[in-house]
């Protein structure tokens, strides 16, 4: 039973929620997925069901431990190094999730008089990796999206009184997830190498879907091989489960010795490694899949009316937290699985309707959604 004073808290608690209009439940998929981030459509594919499936007869279904007790296998070591050659670093690390990675690297990373800058509108697993290493001592700033003046004047100013040995890291989504657009990875890396700070992009929305071999962002901005952390994802466009992170082999190590998320986390089962390698190997093979789930983003960007952008992610404004509720509701009811996002996933008035592609999609589908969608808008 709960406590009588423990219940009360949560019933204010949720009274509050619904009464902002941000009362947040589970619900089943419905309808044509415009929602998830299945940017290649191979989360159903029959391949990667095989060789989930192989994987699970030959390894077993589940790792069993941390890799650093039993927990590792073939596959393990197999999906890094290609990750790795893909990525072009040196080496590779798994994780279980891109959550856990990014809120595991940075406290890893960075200790008492060091310092973290993260672009404002970072996904909230690199800002909880801010706030933990905040809590060791370092010093962060959040400098304006995508804004690399204020970046450079927020370095200057840390510089300034750090200690002699302090070094710096700055982190940034490469696509970022709730608006679609890009950092400026060429400018980024250009001076955290002038500065000697270490860069850490998250490619979660890129890496599959961007660049001409799927390797992503940095890959597309000419980059590739140049960022000293490369963050990436298994569950969403390569269509498994899992994240990693490329650097060099000294950087490896280190994470092997002191990331928290990896040391203490059960391994990633075989199965969906045997899955993700699959994936990797599709997107690669299949460079038609990405081609058009960014066709179809924008296709849906132009009858919008907004900007061109190197995602798959279309955003739709609403501001009103019941009202994005409201006309994602409306839009399942005429059968496409529309989601809306609300704070603090996003900034306060600034709710959406957050919009995807991908490979799946039909271009009868798109047309229909825009059909649903314009009129809300007062379009034709």
């Amino acid at each position: 039973m709960i406590p009588p004073s423990w219940l009360d808290r949560l019933q204010q608690q949720a009274a509050r929620r619904r009464a902002l209009g941000r009362e947040r439940a589970i619900h089943p998929p419905t309808g044509v997925d415009v929602c998830s981030n299945d940017y290649l459509g191979l989360r159903r594919d029959p391949r990667l069901a095989e060789a989930a499936a192989v994987a699970a007869r030959t390894e077993g279904a589940g790792a069993g431990a941390a890799r650093l007790l039993r927990g590792t296998s073939p596959l393990h070591d197999g999906l890094e190094a290609t990750l790795a050659q893909w990525k072009g670093t040196e080496a590779c690390l798994l994780f279980n999730t891109g959550y856990q990675a990014n809120a595991t690297l940075l406290p890893a990373l960075v200790g008492a008089g060091d310092a973290v800058f993260s672009d404002a509108l970072n996904h909230a697993s690199l800002v909880d990796g801010c706030r933990m290493a905040r809590a060791r001592g370092a010093h962060v700033g959040v400098f304006g999206h995508r804004d690399l003046g204020d970046l450079g004047l927020q370095f200057a100013a840390w510089r300034a009184t750090a200690p002699p040995a302090a070094l710096a890291l700055v982190a940034t989504d490469a696509v970022f997830s709730m608006d679609g657009d890009a950092a400026d990875l060429p400018a980024l890396v250009e001076l955290c190498e002038r500065q000697g700070a270490l860069l850490l992009i998250d490619e979660a929305h890129a890496t599959g879907l961007l660049g001409a071999d799927g390797a992503g962002l940095a890959q597309l901005q000419g980059v590739h091989g140049r960022v000293p952390l490369v963050m990436g994802t298994l569950g969403k466009a390569l269509g498994s489960f899992g994240a990693f992170v490329c650097c060099d082999a000294a950087l490896r190590d280190h994470l092997v010795n002191t990331a928290r998320g990896f040391i203490f986390s059960t391994a990633l089962p075989p199965p969906v490694l045997g899955a993700a390698l699959a994936g990797l190997r599709l997107a690669r093979a299949e460079p038609w899949r990405r081609a058009r789930a960014l066709a179809l983003a924008d296709r849906l960007r132009e009858a919008l009316g907004q900007p061109s952008q190197p995602s798959a992610i279309v955003p739709v404004p609403v501001g009103a937290d019941a009202e994005a509720v409201r006309r994602a509701e409306a839009l399942q009811r005429q059968g496409f699985d529309v989601r809306a996002v609300r704070p603090p996933t996003v900034p306060e008035g600034s709710a959406r309707l957050r919009i995807t592609t991908g490979a799946h999609l039909e271009d009868g589908q798109v047309e229909a959604l825009l059909r649903a969608l314009l009129p809300m808008l007062g379009g034709g």
